[in-house]
């Protein structure tokens, strides 16, 4: 059997935990090949050991049938494997260009970089891979689909024929999602093998040839792709079946809880980006923003969070005008908020998860007196909401970074509904996560509705909106285009609305 990499059984260890217990890993040459597990199972970490950013305890790796030792980035490129990662590993203010040959310029006359070589080799392997892109383009002037496809030619253009796909449409829009799998299609008739980390079920029933899946550290099954299903996946990702649809009673909406009124707010360039926006969310109700990423969505909830300033109009919550007032007074006035981004709002990654799970009270008693922290208090606090919300983490005072994603988002959740807010904004709340941890989160977002909480919801998973939302509000160039119910659309539509087409306001109350 021809295989390209053999990982055989690895085992790689971090203080108090065993990332990879003796996992293996085969993948054939010209294959697509999933690596399935929830969030912490270790994936990342075993194709970090292949691209010599750890070295593992024990078990060895064969590239094309020959036995080596990975001990830097630099020894898997010049193996021909390259890594494009989940968050990207680029410069904001080089160009496209000097972004995808940084390290390996051309020179002129061996000294100066050669830049009009540089950009015609980006513009030649592009065309050859069907990765369309503008060599001249600044990074932080192109969209997060295009800076993917500049990471993926920065492994091409060093030379590499194994690629290694880390959570690749964590970040795009469903349009994206479709180029890149058509992208992959291309590089593996190309000669290609591509090894594709996820967890997102749909995708590898679209685009793998098998898949392997690990669970807690193990390896528990390699299937072929066309012999399975996403129900058997799902089930050997987690131990145990899981629910695709969300199981939730109709919304019983009662008064008015947020209310927003022409609302306009700028972003850092002094663009509007909300241009008179409407929208009421009842209390016991979910309403699901819909739209296509940068249409003014993260823009709206800094300005209702208090993180970035209104321009004019109001917000008011429960009669009361909260507009501009500090992320404090919002908070204090009965907002609850899952930031999109986790890391940059959400927690201090530095501190223990402990003390994060107090960060919106450690002022107020019982975890404070007269300005002194009471510690013991904090992390009694934090060790019930950890068993409650089944945040995985070696103890309550283990640092907030070394947590998955999937723990981080349930300890941030945790703390926010355990404060019982009137609102409770969920940015993205599932950006990342597996089935597993999507279940719970979709179950805590429907047990805070069914308590008579008002929930406003931003996703740009179309089914996650159509899934958890009582009414989808769809957002377009900063305003409210469209109200429709779950039920009385499709995501087809709902696609087409994102897009612009106009339609009148169905199931507006």
């Amino acid at each position: 059997m021809d295989y390209v990499i053999e990982m055989l059984n690895i085992r790689k260890e971090f203080p108090g935990i065993v990332a990879n217990d003796n996992i293996t890993l085969q993948v054939k040459q010209g294959e697509i090949h999933a690596l399935l597990g929830e969030n912490g199972a270790g994936k990342s970490t075993l194709m970090n050991v292949l691209f010599g950013l750890y070295q593992p305890e024990k078990g060895e790796i064969r590239v094309r049938g020959e036995k080596v030792k990975i001990t830097d980035p630099n020894v898997a490129n010049h193996l021909g494997i390259g890594m494009v990662h989940q968050h990207f590993m680029l410069i904001d203010t080089f160009t496209v260009t000097e972004n995808i040959v940084l390290g390996s310029e051309p020179k002129k006359l061996g000294l100066s970089i050669d830049l009009k070589k540089a950009e015609e080799d980006v513009r030649k392997i592009s065309e050859q891979y069907g990765l369309k892109v503008d060599p001249a383009a600044k990074i932080s002037d192109i969209s997060v689909g295009m800076q993917q496809r500049v990471e993926i030619l920065k492994t091409l253009y060093r030379g590499a024929d194994i690629l290694i796909f880390d959570e690749p449409t964590a970040v795009l829009t469903p349009q994206e999602i479709h180029e890149l799998i058509d992208i992959m299609h291309n590089l593996v008739k190309e000669g290609k093998s591509i090894i594709l980390i996820t967890h997102k079920l749909k995708e590898i029933m679209e685009v793998a040839d098998r898949c392997t899946v690990i669970r807690k550290g193990k390896g528990i099954k390699t299937v072929n792709v066309s012999e399975t299903n996403p129900n058997e996946l799902a089930s050997l990702m987690v131990g145990r079946e899981v629910s695709f649809k969300t199981e939730k009673g109709p919304a019983q909406p009662k008064e008015t809880v947020l209310s927003i009124e022409n609302l306009v707010v700028k972003d850092a360039r002094k663009v509007d980006m909300v241009r008179g926006l409407n929208l009421e969310v009842k209390a016991g109700e979910i309403v699901g923003i819909a739209g296509v990423d940068g249409n003014g969505q993260t823009e709206l909830i800094e300005a209702i969070t208090g993180l970035r300033p209104v321009e004019s109009g109001m917000i008011s919550l429960k009669g009361k005008d909260i507009t501009n007032l500090s992320p404090r007074k919002v908070t204090e006035s009965g907002v609850g908020h899952i930031p999109q981004d986790r890391h940059k709002f959400g927690l201090v990654l530095d501190f223990p998860i402990g003390e994060n799970m107090v960060l919106q009270t450690y002022y107020q008693e019982p975890f404070s007196r007269k300005g002194i922290l009471n510690f013991k208090q904090i992390y009694d606090k934090a060790k019930a909401l950890i068993d409650e919300f089944d945040v995985r983490t070696p103890s309550e005072y283990t640092k907030a970074r070394a947590l998955s994603g999937g723990n981080q988002q349930k300890a941030i959740i945790g703390r926010e509904v355990d404060r019982s807010p009137d609102l409770l904004i969920a940015a993205q709340p599932t950006r990342g996560l597996d089935v597993g941890a999507i279940e719970f989160i979709h179950k805590k977002l429907i047990e805070e509705r069914d308590k008579g909480r008002a929930v406003l919801l931003l996703s740009f998973e179309l089914d996650e909106i159509m899934n958890v939302s009582d009414r989808i509000a769809v957002m377009y160039e900063g305003e409210i285009v469209a109200t429709v119910k779950p039920e009385d659309t499709t995501e087809e539509e709902l696609g087409l609305l994102m897009a612009g087409s106009k339609k009148q306001k169905v199931g507006e109350s």
